[in-house]
C-alpha cells in the first residue's frame, strides 16, 4: 500500500521516539532545520489545510544520520497499533471473573472498543477555557476528525468560524441554514452560527484528561 501523509509523519515520529529523541532533536541530528519536523509544519494554509510532506532529501538525511533502511522506516510508517481495547460495562465490572490478580482484563467476556486509526482526517487540538467543564478541562486534548459524516444533535464537536475563532461545543440543534452550539459549563450561554459562518466543523472522537 503507499505511503499517505500521515503514515510518513508517524513513521518520523516513531524513528525520533526509537532514538530517545523529540522530532526537532532528529531533525538536528540530520543536519536539518530544527522546526524541519515541527507538527505546526505537516499541514499547510487553506480549508481544508493542504498536507505538507518531509522532502526526499530531509528523509535521506535522517535515515543516513539514524543507520535506517528505507525498507526499515516503510516498516514504521506500517506498524499500525492497536486498533482495539476491551470494554466491560460497569456493572458488570463489579462482578468477578473478568479482571486477573493484577487488575487487568482477562481474556474471555469482554467487548471491544475501537480506537480512532491515524489518517489524514484526524488531528489533536488541546482545550482551552471553561466552557465545556466539567467535561473538557483546560489542558485537554481532543481527537477530532473532519471526514466524520453525519453530524447529529448532540455530538460534540469542533467548530471553525471563517472569522479564525475555533470552537469546542456540542451541537444543541442543525438545521440547513444555522448551527446552534452549546457550552456544557451554564455560565455560557448557547451561540448559533449561519451556515456560511463556518469554515469547518469536525467531530469529537476522543480525549485525553
Amino acid at each position: 500500500m503507499p505511503l499517505s501523509h500521515a503514515k510518513i509523519w508517524k513513521a518520523l515520529d516513531t524513528l525520533a521516539q526509537r532514538e530517545g529523541l523529540s522530532p526537532s532533536a532528529l531533525a538536528r541530528r540530520a543536519g536539518l532545520d530544527p522546526t524541519a519536523f515541527n507538527r505546526s509544519k505537516r499541514l499547510g494554509p487553506g480549508q481544508p489545510p493542504r498536507p505538507r510532506w518531509p522532502s526526499t532529501e530531509s528523509l535521506t538525511a535522517v535515515l543516513e544520520a539514524t543507520g535506517v533502511s528505507l525498507a526499515q522506516f516503510a516498516a514504521l510508517a506500517e506498524d499500525d497499533a492497536p486498533a482495539t481495547i476491551p470494554l466491560l460495562g460497569l456493572a458488570q465490572a463489579g462482578q468477578n471473573g473478568f479482571f486477573d490478580d493484577a487488575g487487568l482484563p482477562l481474556a474471555e467476556g469482554w467487548d471491544q472498543t475501537d480506537l480512532p486509526r491515524a489518517s489524514d482526517s484526524l488531528f489533536s487540538l488541546r482545550i482551552t477555557g471553561d466552557s465545556m467543564a466539567p467535561l473538557y478541562r483546560e489542558g485537554d486534548r481532543v481527537i477530532v476528525d473532519r471526514a466524520a459524516a453525519d453530524i447529529r444533535r448532540g455530538d460534540r464537536v469542533v467548530v471553525r468560524t471563517q472569522a479564525g475563532e475555533t470552537l469546542a461545543k456540542e451541537i444543541a440543534a442543525l438545521t440547513t441554514r444555522q448551527v446552534v452550539l452549546a457550552s456544557i459549563n451554564p455560565a455560557y450561554p448557547p451561540r448559533t452560527l449561519a451556515r456560511g459562518e463556518i469554515a469547518w466543523m469536525a467531530r469529537i472522537q476522543w480525549v485525553s484528561q
